[in-house]
């Protein structure tokens, strides 16, 4: 490329102010703009114009470091370089900042500054011509002539030494075979390294010869440096590594910079790395992890090795191989198969719980006929309160393991199970890994709390990803994705606890072993308030049984009256609030005796002067602090009511069945079982046809089967001698109500009460207020059986019902239910509608005995 030798500068050019650096003519540089008077520049002449000539400004070196000094300008050079500006990039937003990419043309000299806000002006003369004929300029001087070869042959050798594969000096090494001459010493200054000052000192010689002997100094240093560098590099005393990147550019005077800087010893750090590897080595041998984890981790310490520390990879690897070497690949405890002790300690944990006790001891059992057995998958669904977490607790002691829970509730990420990937930023293992990582073993119990309130989210199930961690056929080999080796689980014992099995996947529950854990009866809540929570409460709050005494008759009447729930958590805040009640009164009891006390040994220490009495006195005083004259506080059914008020809960089931079109159910939910009270009325509407209203936020499977009970009601209207006037439907509206219209409610085993509701309604006899039932019906009258059997009947016993109405398939369900409550309770097992009705009702439907052949084959 050529320029024409007429070329010239505009006399008047804006400046811009350029501090502790120094831009030569023939090279490129990038100046950030942060001054004010610079930024009026960009906007007003750059960004402002288009013209060509707007786009040559003047770049002048400050003395001093006051660029972002908006006052007088002051430390102006009086030498610069006019630069064309190639290229402007920035932003106007949050601020303006704006970054100018010139190249130098010529030296120029300011004459006169003509103006300085908003930006600096000023009249120049141009020093150098912007001609391309080199010999016109070294022509007349042969000691020019020479001095010039002579510094474009240390030029040539400079880049020679420099790696060619490299596509900037391969760029520079053409550029110096034909560059003129006297651009030289201003192009090989700008791209070696050199301060401040000596640039300055380029940039001021005007005279050619000067220029040369200003930077031949400048480029033979660099040239001794290179050749330092390679000698050191021969020795083995230091590593370049260069970057071959084609596509992007490399800033030759950095390059010069790195090339140029003085090895430093580094043998302390060196060795500090070494030992740091060893021990990493031998934590890895040591840990006698699997082939494929012993691998990985080998390799993955070779590259750590290969990599310097100030990489960010580097401490990413040595966190992956700090965890490998920190997890339980052969550690493990072992485990107390003692069947006799295990099944002590479990019945002081816990009261009752026959089933889950056994299957624990089953699992000990074989353990002692085989070591290799895998650890079973377990799952207890039950109520909130009944002990599902510290069931948990209690098998690890009894199993002598290690114990961790992992809290899945609210859980949407599959990464808390599997993990992240290693190329993530801030990646990290799943909470399994994480977990046995805690632990420090292979064999602990591992409990997944509330695994049914895991929820589907954008990145990913994690009820999928559990899917292999709780198969026993796959975990042992579970890859966590940080991990991305194999890490046997087969060991672990994972115990799942959940509140309702219909929001589990059903993949995930087939892999589980689920065991039921109904709510506690009457009678076992008090032993379990007896021998758990009073004694648990009498610590908590400072309490002893000389203090306070709660007696089993107190606590029935709390069981009965205040609360009604499948398990004790309510149990547990009524006997803490009158734990907190009986701690204030002895609290002020102390305080009065105490002030009583002192009152009467002040008085007694004046009237007596031997030391005896006076200490006789003292031991009479402390024993009365300790134990007051109306202590033990022992709570009976008046100190209950003053303390948790009237009786939350009453026996209302007489008072409510008093009138037809009223009889009790029994529903099943996460909280254990309820009774409910389905209620019907009948409203005469001779303007248009009935119709079947249905409330209390019912489901579509509960909605049908109101249909059905009425529809076989209209079937068998006859039958039952209701006395009715035509059809039911006509001019008659149906509203059928379940109270407790907040709470939802869905399933079949209401049909056999809304069929007897009905019954009730239109035959206007009252329904037995001592009887519920549950059961599914069909449109032919059959009975069929239903779920949730046990908590029915518990919660039928909790609210005083001796009398309950039961499909006769579900017969069998009642070995579930203890004996004491068996005894209270009379059970009538029905097939058909018929039995439900001449059972639910004092004198019955005698005409509903004779047998239907009908042709279902259910």
């Amino acid at each position: 490329m050529k320029m024409a030798s007429s070329i010239t500068i505009p006399r008047r050019l804006p400046l811009l102010l350029v501090a502790d650096n120094v831009l030569l003519p023939g090279s490129s540089m990038r100046i950030p703009v942060r001054s004010m008077k610079n930024m009026n520049m960009v906007k007003s002449r750059l960004l402002g114009r288009n013209t060509l000539s707007s786009t040559v400004i003047g770049v002048i070196p400050k003395q001093e470091s006051t660029e972002d000094d908006d006052g007088e300008i002051s430390g102006l050079h009086s030498i610069g370089t006019a630069a064309v500006v190639v290229q402007i990039t920035g932003t106007n937003w949050p601020r303006p900042a704006y970054t100018l990419l010139v190249t130098g043309l010529c030296r120029f000299k300011v004459d006169k500054l003509l103006q300085e806000s908003p930006y600096p002006v000023a009249t120049v003369t141009q020093l150098d011509k912007l001609g391309t004929d080199d010999k016109g300029n070294v022509s007349g001087d042969e000691e020019l002539i020479t001095l010039a070869e002579h510094f474009r042959e240390q030029a040539s050798k400079l880049v020679e030494m420099l790696d060619v594969s490299i596509p900037v000096v391969a760029k520079l090494k053409r550029m110096l075979e034909s560059l003129p001459s006297q651009h030289l010493p201003d192009v090989c200054a700008a791209i070696v390294k050199a301060s401040y000052t000596e640039k300055l000192q380029v940039l001021d010689a005007i005279d050619l010869t000067d220029r040369f002997n200003k930077a031949l100094p400048l480029l033979v240093r660099q040239i001794e440096g290179l050749k330092l560098l390679q000698k050191a590099r021969k020795d083995g005393k230091v590593e370049i590594i260069t970057r071959k990147e084609s596509n992007k550019s490399i800033n030759m005077r950095q390059l010069f910079q790195k090339l140029n800087t003085p090895t430093q010893d580094e043998d302390g750090e060196e060795n500090e790395d070494v030992e740091e590897s060893q021990d990493m080595e031998q934590k890895i041998k040591e840990c006698k992890m699997s082939d494929i984890a012993y691998k990985a981790a080998m390799k993955e310490l070779k590259r750590l090795k290969k990599m310097p520390q100030h990489m960010p990879e580097h401490a990413m690897i040595r966190n992956y191989l700090e965890l490998m070497t920190e997890l339980p690949w052969s550690k493990c405890t072992k485990d107390a198969l003692d069947i006799i002790q295990a099944r002590k300690d479990m019945d002081v944990d816990h009261y009752g719980l026959d089933k889950l006790k056994k299957r624990v001891l089953e699992y000990l059992a074989v353990r002692q006929l085989k070591n290799s057995l895998k650890g079973p998958i377990l799952c207890f669904v039950g109520a909130p309160g009944v002990g599902k977490t510290s069931l948990g607790k209690s098998i690890s002691s009894t199993l002598g393991r290690e114990f961790h829970r992992i809290a899945l509730g609210g859980v949407s990420d599959q990464s808390d199970i599997r993990g992240h990937r290693r190329t993530y930023i801030g990646s990290m293992p799943g909470r399994i890994i994480q977990g046995l990582k805690t632990v420090g073993v292979n064999n602990p119990v591992f409990l997944f709390d509330e695994i049914d309130k895991l929820s589907r989210g954008p990145h990913g199930d994690p009820a999928a990803a559990l899917l292999e961690v709780l198969d026993p056929e796959q975990n042992h080999s579970f890859v966590d994705h940080y991990l991305n080796v194999p890490f046997d689980l087969s060991q672990v014992l994972f115990i799942a606890t959940a509140n309702n099995m219909s929001t589990i996947p059903p993949a995930l529950l087939d892999r589980m072993e689920v065991i039921q854990i109904p709510g506690y009866t009457e009678e076992e809540k008090i032993h379990i308030a007896v021998r758990h929570l009073i004694p648990k409460q009498l610590q908590e709050h400072g309490l002893t049984e000389e203090k306070l005494q709660i007696p089993a008759d107190t606590v029935k009447i709390i069981v009965s009256n205040y609360t009604r729930e499948a398990g004790v958590r309510k149990l547990e805040r009524r006997l803490a609030a009158i734990c907190r009640a009986v701690a204030v009164r002895v609290a002020e009891g102390i305080s009065k005796t105490k002030h009583e006390k002192l009152e009467s040994l002040e008085e007694n220490r004046k009237e007596m002067l031997n030391n005896n009495s006076l200490s006789e006195i003292d031991s009479n005083t402390a024993s009365a602090l300790a134990h007051p004259p109306e202590m033990p506080i022992v709570i009976d059914d008046a100190a209950l009511e003053d303390i948790l008020g009237p009786p939350v809960y009453d026996i209302e089931t007489k008072d409510r069945l008093q009138q037809p079109g009223v009889a009790i159910g029994l529903a099943w939910t996460a909280m254990g079982g309820e009774i409910m009270f389905v209620e019907a009325s009948r409203v005469e509407n001779t303007e248009r046809e009935g119709k079947l209203t249905l409330t209390g936020q019912l489901g579509d499977v509960m909605k049908e089967s109101a249909n059905l009970a009425l529809n076989w009601v209209r079937a068998n209207s006859k039958k039952l001698h209701l006395k009715l006037d035509g059809d039911i439907f006509n001019c008659t509206d149906i509203h059928i109500h379940f109270p407790a219209g907040a709470v939802g409610k869905d399933g079949p085993s209401a049909g056999v009460t809304i069929t007897t509701v009905l019954v009730s309604l239109f035959s206007g006899k009252c329904v037995r207020n001592d009887t519920a039932m549950t059961g599914e019906i069909t449109l032919r009258g059959l009975v069929l059986p239903v779920g949730g059997i046990k908590e029915k009947v518990l919660a039928a016993h909790r609210a005083g019902i001796n009398r309950i109405i039961l499909p006769k398939r579900n017969e069998k369900d009642l070995h579930e239910i203890p004996d004491n409550i068996r005894r209270d309770i009379s059970f009538i097992f029905a097939s058909q509608l018929g039995d439900v009705l001449n059972a639910a009702f004092n004198d019955g439907f005698p005409a509903l005995n004779v047998p239907v052949i009908t042709d279902s084959k259910l």
